[in-house]
């Protein structure tokens, strides 16, 4: 399809900003939504007043208050932020975009929508909600469908546990396993479903450039991992050791039991579908993401 002009939910984020970046260097013009406006942004106040831009070929939505923000305490009140950062921003696009000449809408969702039972699931699996998080992945897609007759083709893409060296999981745990004191969370047993960002983000682009490719993809990397092999895999491109373990006990009493299940339980999931429409992945394996980490840290690489 023809990309002109991408209005972003969540835009300022690490996701939404690497996924504006991949644009402009396709001289594609962006939109930010956020809370505050500015050059190129515009406020969600200003969404629900005036509607999308009028030349918008696609939005993408892939706001969220951050689940793993340590310095929020796990509260009825931020898990409500959680919800209504997701479920709502998707329930005012859903309304823009029905009033607009929108071609394509993609949203961001969660593999929680997958029970961590070890069984293995792909996009072709429904799932019944099971606790918090996974009620939440729901209602995030529900809110993200379109009315009866509307032309958008739409597209949720399920994404696991973000790497990339400015941002998501190897941002907040780069410092300890740099001073040698990293190592598994919990047992490290349990399958950690991740993402090179780089990958995520070609996936969004992948979706907008194909007009056959709509529906659920998961925005996982083809190679089933547990969190101690990317420990090892991790700490090998660091050249550190890691041999310090985060009880899982800590975890609970320091993050909420609720929150914790995000680090201490994990799903396996592949992504049959993105496989299926013909995607190439960057970084199919784990070791290949931690020693590109480990070349750029020191980079001005955006990834």
């Amino acid at each position: 399809m023809s990309l002109k002009h991408v209005v972003i939910g969540g835009g300022t984020g690490y996701v939404g900003s690497c996924i504006a970046t991949a644009l402009h260097s396709l001289n594609v013009r962006t939109t930010i939504i956020s809370r505050m406006p500015g050059p190129n942004r515009i406020s969600w106040q200003h969404l629900e007043t005036n509607g999308l831009p009028n030349d918008t070929t696609a939005v993408i939505n892939v706001a969220g208050q951050n689940i793993l923000d340590f310095t929020q305490r796990w509260t009825p009140g931020f898990k409500q932020n959680v919800y209504n950062s997701r479920v709502k921003t998707n329930d005012q696009l859903v309304k823009a975009i029905t009033n607009s000449d929108v071609k394509t809408f993609i949203t961001i969702s969660g593999v929680a929508y997958y029970p961590p039972d070890g069984k293995e699931y792909s996009e072709y699996d429904k799932c019944e909600k099971y606790d918090f998080l996974s009620e939440l992945t729901h209602d995030w897609e529900k809110a993200s469908e379109l009315p009866d007759g509307c032309s958008t083709r739409r597209a949720i893409v399920r994404s696991g546990v973000v790497l990339g060296r400015t941002g998501g999981m190897i941002k907040q745990t780069f410092l300890p396993f740099f001073l040698g004191v990293g190592g598994p969370l919990g047992s490290g047993d349990q399958y950690m479903p991740w993402i090179h960002i780089k990958d995520l983000v070609n996936i969004f682009i992948h979706i907008l450039k194909n007009d056959n490719v709509s529906g659920v993809y998961n925005g996982v990397a083809p190679e089933l991992v547990t969190n101690a092999k990317f420990t090892k895999a991790f700490a090998s491109a660091l050249t550190r050791p890691a041999f310090f373990p985060v009880p899982g006990f800590l975890l609970k009493m320091l993050l909420n039991e609720e929150r914790a299940k995000v680090m201490l339980e994990g799903q396996k999931v592949l992504p049959k579908r993105v496989l299926e429409s013909g995607f190439k992945y960057e970084y199919p394996t784990i070791e290949e993401a931690c020693k590109q980490f480990g070349v750029l840290f020191y980079s001005s690489e955006p990834y």
